[in-house]
């Protein structure tokens, strides 16, 4: 009989995989990332338990092109400030990717929000322009100019905050006990510049990341990076306290009902 690819592997073919997996080389992407200072109200608004603010209401928005291996990968994260149990590192509200390929580790292994997307980062000459867009929406754009060399930072160990669960499948609740999970991404940078510009947010019913505004930038950089990641589950979390979060991961049709956000134009 052919071989039925669909059929079990065997422990050698499972073995060979995970060797393979293991000898990736370094896969390096070019990156926009801004950090700005936002209100301290709407950052705590969107964590949840058992993650608490900084002392900094900070939100970094991340937009890059990934050099992987057969096909470029457009990649964003936008993601806010957080602490839990004396380690500060970002809490992800939402993870652009443009492959299903690079949903699906992330999300099942990590538990990462990554949604599909699309992704854009371009340079002409000295302009730099970058964005996240999803349902035709552009909810987030950085631009600007390139003003400079910036020295290269020692290779770093940062860390991203997920919440794995499963929703039950009756419809409420989980399956199993959501966890919290420390990812600890190992960084390298072999080029970074400043970029004097702005952030502009736009309204998203399905990203209302519009809520976190720019009330102070921090700064702007276009970089080249490799980063390796891991990952550890360092506590299972309440059930009932996470449950009110859990829309952060999904296009809520209810969102189409909230209104934007006071003051917007």
């Amino acid at each position: 009989m052919a071989r039925v690819r669909y059929g079990a592997r065997s422990e050698a073919e499972i073995a060979a995989a995970r060797a393979a997996g293991a000898r990736l080389p370094d896969i390096w992407s070019t990156g926009v990332v801004a950090v700005w200072e936002s209100d301290p109200d709407a950052v705590a608004a969107v964590l949840p338990p058992p993650l608490k603010p900084t002392t900094r209401p900070l939100v970094r928005v991340n937009i890059s092109k990934v050099d992987l291996p057969g096909y470029p990968l457009g990649a964003g994260s936008f993601a806010v400030a957080a602490a839990h149990d004396g380690v500060e590192g970002w809490y992800p509200l939402v993870m652009p990717m443009t492959h299903e390929r690079a949903l699906i580790g992330g999300r099942e292994v990590y538990g990462e929000p990554k949604k599909l997307g699309e992704v854009t980062v371009e340079r002409d000459g000295l302009v730099v322009r970058a964005v996240l867009a999803r349902h035709g929406i552009a909810f987030v754009e950085v631009r600007g100019a390139v003003s400079g060399d910036l020295p290269l930072p020692e290779p770093a160990t940062k860390t991203d905050f997920y919440f794995k669960f499963l929703p039950g499948v009756d419809g409420s609740g989980f399956d199993a006990g959501p966890v919290l999970v420390h990812c600890l991404r190992d960084e390298r940078v072999r080029r970074l510049e400043r970029v004097t510009g702005d952030v502009v947010l736009r309204e998203s019913m399905y990203d209302p990341v519009a809520d976190l505004p720019v009330r102070e930038l921090v700064g702007i950089t276009l970089g080249e990076k490799t980063t390796g990641q891991r990952g550890r589950v360092v506590e299972h979390v309440d059930a009932r306290a996470l449950l009110p979060y859990v829309h952060q991961r999904y296009d809520d049709p209810r969102q189409i009902l909230d209104g934007p956000p006071e003051g917007s134009v």
